[in-house]
């Protein structure tokens, strides 16, 4: 999709990181279960409000099935070549309102391979940065 500006037409280049994501958002809103065990590498860490740990991308897809999760995304902030965070509205299928959410991605060979899902900004951010300076200092 290209972005104006300065009334000329840039192709907007999206990084590797952004294409898993993206595909990853993709694979979960259409409630697709073989494009979303294909979006996530084996295994796919997670966390959310039931729990934490890697799973495979069978039980990824199991959960995409069960959770009938929309996670529209609403703002995209770079915390390192290989994490992102991403500002979210949740929706679920006995949902009224959206729920802002924010999930920590990492990607590596085209696939997400870590999905991080915090209720705030602010608490993803703040582990991004943790999961950063963590592999900074292996």
């Amino acid at each position: 999709m290209p972005t104006i500006c300065n009334s000329h037409t840039v192709p907007v280049i999206e990084s590797a990181l952004e294409e898993a994501i993206n595909e990853w958002h993709a694979s979960v809103n259409t409630g697709d279960l073989r494009r979303s065990a294909q979006a996530v590498g084996d295994p796919i860490v997670v966390l959310g409000p039931k729990g934490a740990g890697p799973i495979t991308p069978t039980q990824f897809a199991e959960w995409v099935e069960r959770s009938g999760i929309t996670l529209t995304p609403h703002s995209w902030h770079p915390v390192s070549e290989g994490l992102m965070v991403v500002e979210q509205q949740a929706t679920w299928q006995e949902s009224t309102n959206p729920i802002p959410v924010a999930t920590v991605f990492r990607a590596s060979g085209g696939k997400v391979t870590a999905a991080l899902r915090l209720p705030t900004l602010q608490a993803a951010l703040d582990m991004a940065y943790i999961c950063r300076g963590m592999a900074a200092t292996e």
